[in-house]
């Protein structure tokens, strides 16, 4: 095989080139890229194995030729955004003179200044009558340049100022954005690393949802991710870009900070992050614009007629062009340009000034302003513009370019000097001696803000959440689940799936439901959503199903209701995130359910739990097939017996783990009415069983306790010397009922039956009734729901769980007298219902066995009752501790 490389014939080769040149002089690059693809494409299906590149030449996308002059006053803009760079810095820097504990970052903001500059001039719109608003998502570090450009619109006190990252006596800034801290401003929590990205691709991607389905108007809105390029490290940062590719996001703009360094060094010293992330977004179907090089270079690059200079800009390593940033134009000249003798002459007659002032594209507004111009009118494809920027540029020997940048929160009073006159900012020597003083604009600057964002629709970032109350079904639309189901056994399961039929089938809320799955929808029994709301695809379906002639066929449609996401929890909660935070991103209140393995909830996008709540989020997460016991067969990587104490570190997460219909009935219609009449921001985590089992009705006036989280289900009339009370939740709640029958015929023991639908609730309760004492002492002291309810109870309390046993134990302090907690604790196996529950102590023998334990302390059995009922039900002493094997 002859050398691919080799050219046979020069002459033709010259008049291939030739060709091509002629056709982008006379047609432009555009045309010569359609003959060129159609040429690669013949050539490949006659056999040649052409070999394929994701990557363009490390240079601008959009050549000099093609770009529009930037509209608005550039020297005014360039004034401002010179004291928004100050004061972004004053705003780290004094706090940090105070105490070093606030810290705080300049260098992001001074490496994307441009960027936020243009965008908040001339591109973000704001929420108006006229127009739905643009969404942007923050790089998490660069806030002292949002909150500094905020002072100077007014919208930002400077006391405000100084109390950056000083929240705790009121009046502070966030250290982050977090829409939980201000609400009014922030729109999205972006600093956990890699959210942002897949965040932004999902409420791309609902805000297609929404106006395909009609629940918003069409408008030319666009979803603003702001990454840094070592954030693209992250998992979650390219894990969801084929999806937004595949269905066209073409409201979606990734703008990649490439200032090639991350927190303590370059992100890919030995390789070039541009073109890496090109690739992958080339890769994906992503339209993807280059920024690197700012006006300066094009003089070069157009004199460059030997093409050495477009080749040491490829071959030129990131650890190399950090270095250069971090040095001046003398050592740029000498390693950089003095490689080549042609690139060393030509800048022969430039003095090293000339050559330091050089500027990367990320720090030319009119080069900026053409890139993001270029990425609002993309058609059917979403855009990543890949911007090259200096990290702490304009910190000069405090930071510029140096591994130590991402860190520095100080600056002397020469580094600050240094700033002030580079930038021309009118602070004297006097004043930085004192202070590091903020700098307010006059009124030609200030009208001129005014002005920008007056024609943008008002001021931004800004969140406007809708008080739109919907009106949500009273408790007897669910009257079905309310009843006795007999002779009947069904699963929690099922149950909520009739409930969400229900509430999809509602005139008034039907249309705002948004059902999730994660490819389990025959799993969970909700393939008959299928047919009769559709799975949501923009293409529609364009083929013929397998089992179309089946009454539920998969079906998928542009307006479908049903948002099937795969074997992919992260993008699914993303969507559930996009869907619960539409009340204020969109102005459409939506009832997201996502419904998934128990397991892979919480404990596998916990960090992103954490963001719903931070988000204000409302809505359902329903954890199916839960418990360490319940979901039998698939052992430990499946087994949850631990969800309920993540979902306890949420805030404003409120769960619950019920055992029969009527208890998912109650608390599915108490959520509805706090999140979607009573504009409460918390959101609703269910644990769902898959087993079978028959459900009672609903005892009268048991609303309240399944609401609260206790109840007692059922009372003894009257209780007997030995009696206890048995409590539980989900599966093992049934366990708890056959282990008081299991009593009462073998030994003459009463029980009184409690459910506790949720342990999180009760000890919240018992927390704030403790806490309120410990703070009031003199004033009347507040009993705990708990307390209150089990004041007075007769014998001990046993309380059994399929969960980890600190899930039940939260509750100690507020149970008066003997309290016994048994629970899951240990990593899950396969095996029966039955063994399991014995294996981890939790089944009717255990509880029962537990139960004459306590009334043996208590006095109320004798040794040799005990030995007979610890014989009865079979428990070894010597058994080894689950917890442990």
């Amino acid at each position: 095989m002859k050398d691919q490389q080799s050219d046979i014939d020069p002459t033709e080769s010259q008049e291939w080139q030739e060709a091509i040149e002629d056709v982008i002089l006379r047609d432009g690059p555009d045309r010569a890229h359609f003959l060129l693809d159609k040429a690669v494409q013949q050539a490949r299906a006659a056999g040649a194995r052409l070999p394929f590149s994701a990557t363009t030449p490390y240079q601008n996308t959009i050549p000099p030729d093609d770009e529009v002059d930037m509209p608005g006053d550039r020297d005014m803009e360039w004034r401002i955004r010179t004291i928004n760079r100050w004061n972004a810095m004053a705003t780290v820097v004094k706090r940090n003179r105070i105490s070093t504990e606030y810290g705080g970052h300049i260098a992001s903001f001074a490496s994307s200044a441009a960027l936020y500059d243009v965008g908040l001039n001339h591109f973000w719109r704001s929420k108006s009558a006229i127009h739905g608003g643009d969404l942007v998502f923050f790089q998490g570090h660069v806030v002292p340049g949002i909150y500094a450009r905020s002072f100077m619109e007014g919208r930002i006190s400077e006391e405000q100022l100084t109390k950056f990252r000083s929240e705790v006596a009121g009046g502070g800034l966030s250290s982050y954005p977090h829409p939980w801290l201000m609400p009014d401003y922030w729109q999205f929590p972006t600093v956990s690393m890699g959210l942002g990205p897949i965040m932004a691709v999902y409420q791309a991607r609902f805000m297609k949802y929404l106006e395909n389905r009609g629940l918003i108007e069409k408008q030319d809105r666009k979803i603003w991710a702001f990454l840094g390029d070592g954030e693209m490290d992250e998992p979650e940062s390219l894990g969801a870009i084929s999806l937004a590719a595949r269905e066209g996001l073409d409201n979606l703009i990734f703008v990649v900070n490439c200032n090639l360094q991350r927190l303590d060094g370059p992100v890919r010293g030995n390789g070039k992050i541009v073109q890496e992330l090109e690739g992958e977004f080339r890769g994906a179907g992503w339209d993807v614009i280059k920024l690197l090089w700012g006006r300066g270079w094009d003089e070069l690059l157009e004199q460059d007629t030997s093409g050495k200079l477009r080749q040491l800009m490829d071959e030129t390593v990131d650890g190399d062009y950090q270095t250069f940033k971090s040095k001046d134009g003398a050592y740029i000249r000498e390693h950089f340009f003095g490689k080549y003798p042609e690139t060393a002459e030509l800048v022969k007659d430039w003095t090293d000034d000339q050559i330091w002032a050089l500027r990367r594209g990320g720090h030319d507004p009119k080069k900026v302003y053409n890139a993001f111009l270029r990425a609002t009118k993309s058609e059917n494809q979403p855009t990543c513009i890949l911007v090259k920027t200096v990290k702490g540029y304009g910190m000069g020997s405090a930071g510029e370019g140096q591994n130590i940048t991402h860190q520095q929160k100080k600056m002397q009073v020469e580094q600050l000097k240094e700033m002030r006159d580079r930038f021309r900012i009118p602070v004297t020597d006097e004043e930085l001696e004192k202070d590091i003083p903020y700098v307010t604009l006059n009124n030609a600057q200030k009208a001129y803000m005014s002005e920008r964002r007056r024609e943008l629709g008002g001021s931004f970032p800004r969140r406007e959440p809708s008080t739109e109350s919907l009106e949500i079904p009273d408790l007897d639309k669910f009257k079905g689940q309310l009843e006795s189901t007999g002779d009947r056994e069904i699963s929690t399961t099922m149950a909520f799936v009739r409930i969400l039929t229900t509430l999809l089938r509602d005139k008034k809320i039907g249309k705002r439901v948004v059902p999730i799955v994660p490819d389990e929808s025959r799993t969970f029994g909700m393939e008959g959503l299928f047919r009769s709301v559709g799975i949501y695809n923009p293409l529609g379906q364009n083929y013929t199903p397998q089992d179309r002639d089946q009454m539920m066929y998969y079906k998928e449609s542009a307006d479908g209701q049903v948002l099937q996401e795969g074997i992919n929890e992260a993008g699914a909660m993303a969507d559930w995130i996009a869907a619960a935070t539409a009340y204020a991103n969109h102005g459409v209140p939506m009832i997201p359910f996502y419904i998934y393995y128990s397991m892979f909830g919480f404990q596998r996008v916990g960090d992103m739990c954490w963001a719903a709540g931070d988000s204000r989020a409302r809505g359902f997460l329903l954890g199916g097939t839960a418990g360490r016991t319940t979901l039998n067969g698939e052992g430990l990587q499946h087994q949850d017996g631990h969800s309920h104490i993540l979902a306890g570190t949420v805030p404003n997460c409120i769960s619950y783990d019920p055992t029969f219909s009527y208890e998912v009935a109650v608390i599915v219609q108490h959520g509805l009415k706090r999140m979607y009449q009573d504009q409460d921001d918390v959101y609703f985590y269910l644990t769902l069983m898959n087993e079978n089992y028959r459900h009672p009705e609903m005892p009268m006036g048991a609303e309240e306790g399944i609401i609260r989280g206790l109840y007692r289900m059922k009372k003894t009339a009257r209780p007997g010397k030995k009696h206890v009370n048995l409590m539980g939740s989900g599966t093992i709640l049934v366990q708890a009922i056959q282990a008081a029958e299991m009593l009462e015929a073998d030994f003459g023991v009463t029980s009184d039956i409690w459910s506790a639908t949720s342990f999180n609730q009760i000890a919240r309760d018992c927390q704030d009734a403790l806490r309120f004492n410990r703070l009031n002492p003199f004033a009347e002291q507040r009993r705990a729901y708990a307390a209150e309810l089990l004041e007075g109870v007769k014998g001990p309390v046993i309380a059994a769980t399929d969960y980890m046993k600190n899930y039940a134990e939260q509750i100690r302090s507020c149970v008066p007298g003997r309290f016994t907690v048994l629970g899951t604790d240990g990593f899950g196996r396969s095996d029966s219902r039955v063994n399991l529950r014995r294996f981890f102590e939790v089944d009717a023998n255990h509880i029962a066995a537990a139960a004459m334990v306590d009334l043996w302390r208590e006095g109320a059995v004798d040794d040799k009752i005990l030995q007979q009922a610890l014989n009865k039900y079979e428990i070894d002493g010597g058994k080894p501790n689950p917890r442990l094997v």
